[in-house]
């Protein structure tokens, strides 16, 4: 009799010990080890207004009550690392898990979700921008701030950089002033989705430096300027490549003439971060090496096709690629495009 009324509540959505599953249910203080774990991705199953409120720092949000959330699943969550899932109180966590673990995922949920999780005394945030988390060869954690479009912030272990930082995209806004100051600002071009003065004087304290093209440098009348080809060790023992970013489609060359702007190649403590800038599926490519973290453009006809994004993902061979500065671009197909490379595609709004 009892085992009947707990099924009756499982059919009922209340309950969910009648059906069997696998993966493993734990507290705050356990789900806490996922929460920065670069083999986790930890995910809110609530619905958007909910997760406004608060959330756990770098969670991703997919509503389970969406139809859409099978498809959304599928397109953002990688099988190669564990999802940690939580709701508000649990329920609606057990539900994403079952259909996440049917899916062939592997997941860990957060009993008595985000109610649980604050009791515990653990941490919440209101920041909107989705987080990911890599380590470096030598167990440093880099975390990678998905801002707007082609901005990003990149921080490791007190270390600030930002990349092209703009404050104002159509209507989404980024309050650079409520940041960290930062220790470095890259800008890899002069145009207004990726050069703005407010911004970068907002992030800029008296040790900032800025690291830019030589157009940059020069409207702003200072920075550090770089051209293709040059390299240069920062103070903390970043390692900088400058490297080529042009268009090659006739009719557009105009855009980003060949020459004039620059990609760049970090590497911090042994992590190689590729930040192409706008370029399409250039020949210096068969030259980007070794690389671990990518960010590639995608909207035509500024950038590339998601056509010549593919190409230029199996040339660079990255470990991990961010599609960015995609504007309308549908670029949800690309992680299926490059799943046999072993490329883990990550879809961010980098609209």
């Amino acid at each position: 009799m009892k085992q009947f009324f707990t099924c009756l509540l499982t059919v009922l959505g209340l309950n969910s010990a009648c059906g069997q599953h696998n993966y493993e249910t734990t507290d705050a203080e356990g789900f806490s080890q996922y929460v920065n774990n670069p083999d986790a991705v930890v995910l809110d199953v609530r619905g958007a207004d909910e997760y406004a409120e608060d959330h756990i720092e770098g969670a991703l949000n997919i509503d389970v009550n969406q139809n859409t959330f099978a498809q959304r699943a599928a397109e953002l969550l990688p099988k190669t690392k564990t999802i940690a899932v939580y709701c508000r109180g649990g329920r609606r966590s057990v539900k994403a898990a079952d259909q996440l673990e049917a899916a062939g995922f592997k997941i860990v949920n957060l009993k008595g979700g985000i109610t649980q999780w604050k009791d515990a005394g653990k941490e919440v945030t209101t920041d909107m921008h989705e987080i990911d988390v890599v380590k470096t060869p030598g167990g440093k954690v880099v975390k990678f701030y998905a801002l707007v479009h082609a901005s990003i912030r990149i921080v490791c272990e007190g270390t600030e950089i930002e990349v092209d930082p703009v404050g104002k995209m159509g209507d989404r806004v980024t309050d650079y002033g409520s940041m960290p100051k930062a220790d470095y600002i890259f800008v890899t071009h002069e145009h207004g989705d990726h050069f703005d003065k407010g911004a970068i004087a907002a992030l800029t304290a008296a040790g900032t430096q800025l690291i830019t093209n030589q157009r940059c440098a020069d409207m702003l009348g200072y920075g550090t300027a770089m051209a293709n080809g040059e390299q240069t060790t920062l103070a903390n023992g970043i390692k900088v490549e400058a490297v080529p970013a042009y268009n090659i489609t006739e009719g557009h060359t105009q855009f980003h003439p060949k020459g004039r702007d620059n990609g760049f190649i970090l590497t911090i403590d042994g992590l190689r971060i590729y930040i192409a800038g706008d370029t399409e599926d250039i020949p210096e490519m068969v030259n980007v090496k070794n690389i671990d973290v990518a960010f590639m453009p995608c909207n035509q006809p500024y950038t590339m096709t998601t056509d010549q994004l593919v190409k230029a993902a199996r040339t660079v061979k990255p470990k991990i690629l961010f599609p960015y500065h995609y504007g309308q671009t549908d670029v949800t197909g690309l992680p299926a495009q490059l799943e046999a490379d072993g490329i883990d595609v990550r879809i961010r709004h980098y609209e």
